[in-house]
C-alpha cells in the first residue's frame, strides 16, 4: 500500500499543500494521530489542522492480523486519508517526515516517487504552529541473527498484504505437491507470544479451514497448515493476567497450534528457526512479533529521547524542552501515575488524542491551560480468537479489579473497540452504515480473500 499512487493522490500531492505557521500539524495517521486530526478538524474547521502520513489509506492496526490471514480485505475496509480529510475539515499531505527544524518551526516531508523511482513531487517544507509526532513503532529485532532478513513483521498494511500473498502461494504449491508427497504442507512460525502473535495464530487456523474448502482440496487445514508460536517467557501474553494467558493457551492447543514457551530464539534462517538449545523449527513463513521500538527517525530530530528511542514527554505530552512540540502513542515515553511507562496500546493512543483535543481547544479559545496532566486509564485487554470468540479482562485499574471475560460476549466487546475507533473518524451514522455494509458483504463474497 505504501507504494500505491493513484490519480487522486497525484492530484492531491501536486498541490503541494503547505500548512501555515498557525496550524496543528500531526505526523502519523495511526489510531491516535488520525483520531486527533478528525476531532480537531471538526471542532476548529478548515485551515487549522494538517495530517501527514507516508501512506494513502488507514486501517486499524489491531486488525492487521486479519488482513494477513485474508479474513479482512484492506481494499474494501481501508479508509482513504483524503476522504477523511475532506469529511473532517483537515488537510492531508502525502509523504514521510524526514527532518525537523525546531527553531524555525518547520519539518521536511520527503519526495514522492513513482514505482520506477522517478520523482513526482520534490521534498517540501511544512510550517507548524504546534507539532504532534505520532509515528508509532517499528519492530525491534534486538540484533538477532537473520531476524530482519527472514521474517515478516505486521507493522503496516503492506506487511500484512505481503504475508497474505506469500501464504496463498505456499498453499497452492503445497496442494500441488500433496498428490505425490503425502506429508506436504506449510510450516508457519510466529516468534513472540504477545497479543499480535496469539491473534495471528488463531486467525490463521480459522482461515486455513476456509482456504482448503475453497481452493486447496488436498490439504487438511489442521495437519497440513502447521502453526507454531515460540515465546521466551514462561507463558503467553506475559503482560496480561495469568487466567487470560491460560485460557489463550488452551484455545490455541485445542486448535492444533503448537505453543512452545521458555524458548529463546538464537537465529532465524530462510527455512528454519533455531533456539538456544539447538532445536530447529521448520518455517516456510516466519512472523516476528517479539518486540517493538520507536522509529530510528526520532533520534535524528534533535529532540530528547530515551535509551529505547522514544521521545521524552512531560505530563501534558509536550516534548521536554519544546513548548510547541508534542508526541503521543507508541513513540512517546509517557509516564503513568504509578511511575511506569504507558503501554503501547491503542487505548492509550485514543486517550492521549482526547487529552490533546481538550488541551488545544482551550488554547484556541485563549483560556488558561489546565494543570491536569494526562493520566492513563487501563480499561483492560481483549485478545481475538477468530470470528466467534475472544478472551481478556475488562475494566482493569478503573475498578482495581480485572473481570475475566471470554466467548461470544468478549468477542462483541472486542468488535466494539473497532467501532469506537470508526465512530471517532466517521461519526455514529456512517459508522453504523459501514458496520452494516461490512456485515452484508460477508454473505456476498468469500470468507477469505483469494486474490
Amino acid at each position: 500500500m505504501s507504494n500505491e499512487i493513484d490519480s487522486l493522490a497525484l492530484a492531491q500531492v501536486a498541490k503541494m499543500a503547505v500548512a501555515s505557521s498557525q496550524e496543528v500539524v500531526i505526523v502519523g495517521g495511526g489510531a491516535g494521530g488520525l483520531e486527533l486530526a478528525c476531532k480537531l478538524g471538526r471542532k476548529l474547521g478548515h485551515g487549522h489542522v494538517t495530517l501527514i502520513d507516508r501512506t494513502l489509506f488507514h486501517i486499524w492496526k489491531p486488525s492487521l492480523h486479519e488482513v494477513a490471514a485474508g479474513t479482512r480485505d484492506i481494499h474494501q475496509e481501508g479508509l482513504s486519508y483524503q476522504m477523511l480529510a475532506h469529511d473532517n475539515n483537515f488537510r492531508f499531505i502525502y509523504g514521510a517526515m524526514t527532518a525537523l527544524d525546531a527553531p524555525s518551526s518547520t519539518i521536511t516531508v520527503d519526495a514522492i516517487n513513482d514505482e520506477a523511482g522517478s520523482e513526482i513531487v520534490p521534498p517540501r517544507q511544512i510550517a507548524f504552529g504546534r507539532l504532534v509526532i505520532a509515528v508509532g513503532s517499528v519492530s525491534n529485532y534486538f540484533g538477532l541473527t537473520g531476524a530482519e532478513e527472514n521474517t515478516i513483521s505486521l507493522n503496516s498494511t503492506a506487511d500484512a498484504e505481503y504475508f497474505r500473498r506469500r501464504l496463498l502461494k505456499l498453499l497452492a504449491l503445497a496442494d500441488l505437491k500433496k498428490e505425490h508427497t503425502p506429508d506436504a504442507g506449510i510450516d508457519i512460525v510466529i516468534v513472540g507470544g504477545g497479543a499480535t502473535g496469539v491473534e495471528l495464530a488463531a486467525e490463521l487456523r480459522e482461515a486455513s479451514a476456509v482456504y482448503t474448502d475453497y481452493d486447496f482440496p488436498r490439504l487438511h487445514p489442521d495437519k497440513d497448515v502447521r502453526i507454531t508460536i515460540l515465546e521466551g517467557a514462561p507463558r503467553l501474553l506475559a503482560p496480561l493476567p495469568e487466567r487470560v494467558a491460560n485460557a489463550a493457551t488452551k484455545l490455541l492447543r485445542e486448535r492444533d497450534v503448537r505453543v512452545v514457551t521458555n524458548c529463546r530464539v538464537a537465529s532465524i534462517a530462510d527455512k528454519f528457526v533455531t533456539d538456544s538449545n539447538g532445536n530447529n523449527y521448520p518455517s516456510d513463513l516466519c512472523v516476528w512479533s517479539a518486540g517493538i521500538k520507536a522509529p530510528d527517525l526520532l533520534k535524528t530530530l534533535g529532540l530528547p529521547v530515551t535509551n529505547s528511542g522514544q521521545l521524552k514527554v512531560d505530563g501534558a505530552l509536550r516534548v521536554e524542552g519544546c513548548q510547541h512540540i508534542f508526541a503521543l502513542g507508541d513513540c512517546a515515553a509517557s509516564v503513568s501515575a504509578d511511575g511506569r511507562l504507558v503501554p503501547p496500546r491503542a487505548q492509550a493512543a485514543h486517550q492521549q488524542a482526547d487529552y490533546l483535543v481538550a488541551l488545544f481547544m482551550r488554547e484556541s479559545k485563549g483560556q488558561v491551560a489546565s494543570s491536569a496532566t494526562y493520566v492513563y486509564t487501563d480499561h483492560g485487554s481483549l485478545v481475538s480468537f477468530g470470528r466467534s470468540t475472544s478472551v481478556g479482562t475488562l475494566m482493569g485499574s478503573l475498578s482495581k479489579l480485572g473481570w475475566f471475560v471470554d466467548g461470544f460476549f468478549a468477542r462483541m466487546m472486542y468488535t466494539s473497540l473497532h467501532l469506537m475507533h470508526l465512530n471517532a473518524l466517521l461519526g455514529p451514522i456512517r459508522t453504523g452504515v459501514t458496520a452494516a455494509a461490512s456485515s452484508l458483504m460477508k454473505h456476498a463474497k468469500p470468507s477469505v480473500k483469494l486474490h
